[in-house]
């Protein structure tokens, strides 16, 4: 259980934590859109320590970015944010057909605001400061409700079809089960067919943009996946553009 007592103007924070273990989440990924650094670490590392997979982006922009991937089961969402605002952001990924559950977590808390972020296509809305007991507590029930698991379609290419809610790889006769970092970065490829993806494009999407990940475990996540498509037998492969980056085709 984690408490935190969390005030824009001066982020105090008090938490207490005891770990709670629960395999079943072990394989979740939130997407945590945060222009308030400070918190993102807060919130980020105690969704960690739950057992959840969490990126974290600072502005409009990116994070629609990073909801379009279709990689994340939840979206943590600030309203108030740089180059795009959090009501804009929902509004445009709703209309671009991105179904992935949405909490506005938010110091916008007048009875206006949450029907106005509610209206848009938020599926719960919090205020600011706020328990972190309560925060997981929505994240669960959210996470819970029918059809959260389904939102990513099964991906065809060629001769491979893969389903990002199982992280089955099929193929000519044969299956195999990928890796959570496995099936994202093969699942960025699957919807970027053809395309040279930089490397930096790929870890930040793959690991998060504040991780301190290596570049070499990038290489390492390309043979995995190389060997994956190898035991499908598909004449697809990750070819390498010395200097830029990888693609599939």
């Amino acid at each position: 259980m984690i408490y935190c007592n969390i005030r824009i103007s001066d982020l105090t924070r008090q938490c207490v934590y005891i770990k709670t273990a629960d395999p079943e989440r072990d394989d979740m990924n939130i997407l945590m859109i945060e222009d308030d650094k400070d918190l993102c670490e807060t919130v980020s590392f105690s969704l960690r320590q739950e057992g959840f997979s969490v990126d974290v982006c600072h502005d409009g922009e990116e994070g629609l970015y990073y909801m379009e991937d279709g990689i994340h089961d939840l979206v943590i969402l600030d309203r108030m944010l740089p180059h795009m605002d959090g009501i804009t952001l929902l509004k445009e990924a709703r209309k671009r057909g991105i179904r992935t559950p949405v909490i506005f977590l938010t110091a916008l808390g007048e009875l206006n605001d949450k029907l106005t972020g509610l209206n848009c296509g938020a599926d719960d809305y919090m205020v600011k400061p706020f328990a972190f007991e309560e925060l997981l507590a929505r994240i669960h029930c959210l996470l819970r409700r029918p059809g959260t698991y389904d939102s990513s379609p099964v991906l065809k290419l060629e001769d491979i079809t893969y389903d990002p809610a199982t992280r089955r790889l099929s193929g000519n006769g044969t299956e195999c089960t990928l890796s959570n970092r496995e099936g994202n970065l093969l699942e960025i490829f699957l919807r970027n067919p053809g395309q040279t993806l930089p490397r930096a494009l790929l870890l930040n999407r793959v690991w998060g943009p504040d991780s301190d990940v290596e570049e070499g475990n990038l290489d390492n996540y390309i043979h995995f996946l190389r060997r994956r498509l190898k035991t499908v037998k598909s004449g697809l492969s990750v070819r390498t553009v010395r200097g830029v980056g990888y693609q599939i085709g």
